[in-house]
């Protein structure tokens, strides 16, 4: 991982700075969302090859939220005995999930940067008056030293660039855990129009909640400081998560109302490869089964 630091310029805003970028300088960024960590059907398996490979890479690790399922409390109408793991039995349920999430990533804390509230968290927090997401972070800074951040349903990560002592320039990131409807034909795509609509300056858009998987790249046309016409990419990105509920397709919610859905992450590279300019190149890799 290379040399940053992070500071919160406000509530839902990160800004991480890298210096001494050159030629062949590259960071890593693991795009997330939608773990359901806690649920039986979550594909663990995958899910940690994901985050061992991130921290091969020194990759940076964001998470959109819904990183908790958190439906087989007592007052919740969806629960099922059935859907609990083992370890999770107990009267204190939501305690539980929260401390085996942080013992399964606590070997990862380092590389994540924030995670972020889905409507899973934000559900719970209504009910029970308890923030999942918090008490995660709260865990992973002081039991494994991690440096994570507590994001929001929606926020912004801006990286800095300081390039050869003189020259800077960033690139943004929206992330957004995503809007509760149904797009069983378009996937959710049709939400990259619509968020380029209102959506200014970002050059990556990460959305999550459907359990959909896209990347969108939409070239933008511009003026430059300079006066001059310029283009550069935003990427839409959607990331499906870890939750396997179709399993064999022989019965359950998602074989009754749903089809097979992705399962996986995506990875943006960052990197400076032009020695006479100070742009830093965006790239949205898919990795999913």
């Amino acid at each position: 991982m290379n040399p940053h630091t992070i500071e919160q310029t406000s509530r839902n805003v990160l800004t991480v700075r890298f210096k001494k970028v050159s030629k062949g300088w590259e960071q890593w960024v693991l795009l997330r969302s939608d773990a359901h960590h806690d649920n039986i059907h979550c594909n663990r398996d995958l899910e940690t090859a994901h985050l061992k490979k991130a921290k091969e890479r020194g990759a940076l690790i964001i998470d959109a939220g819904d990183l908790f399922c958190a439906m087989q409390g007592k007052y919740d109408p969806r629960s099922s005995m059935d859907d609990l793991r083992p370890e999770d039995k107990g009267e204190d349920y939501l305690d539980r999930i929260v401390r085996h999430a942080a013992e399964d990533y606590g070997p990862f804390a380092k590389n994540f940067l924030v995670i972020g509230k889905g409507n899973h968290e934000t559900n719970i927090r209504k009910r029970h008056g308890t923030d999942l997401t918090s008490n995660l972070v709260h865990r992973l800074n002081s039991d494994y030293s991690g440096a994570c951040h507590v994001g929001y349903y929606g926020g912004w990560v801006r990286f800095k660039f300081q390039i050869h002592k003189t020259k800077s320039t960033s690139k943004t990131l929206k992330y957004f855990h995503g809007k509760s409807t149904s797009a069983p034909v378009t996937k959710g795509v049709i939400q990259t129009a619509r968020q380029a609509a209102y959506l200014e300056g970002a050059n990556v858009v990460l959305n999550g909640h459907n359990h959909e998987a896209y990347v969108v790249p939409r070239r933008r046309e511009f003026l430059s400081d300079q006066g001059k016409v310029a283009f550069d990419i935003t990427w839409f990105v959607r990331t499906p998560g870890y939750k396997d509920g179709y399993g064999d397709g022989a019965e359950g919610f998602e074989v009754e109302k749903l089809e097979p859905k992705p399962m996986g992450c995506v990875w943006l590279r960052l990197a400076f490869e032009n020695t006479n300019g100070s742009e830093i190149v965006t790239e949205c890799i898919q990795d999913l089964v």
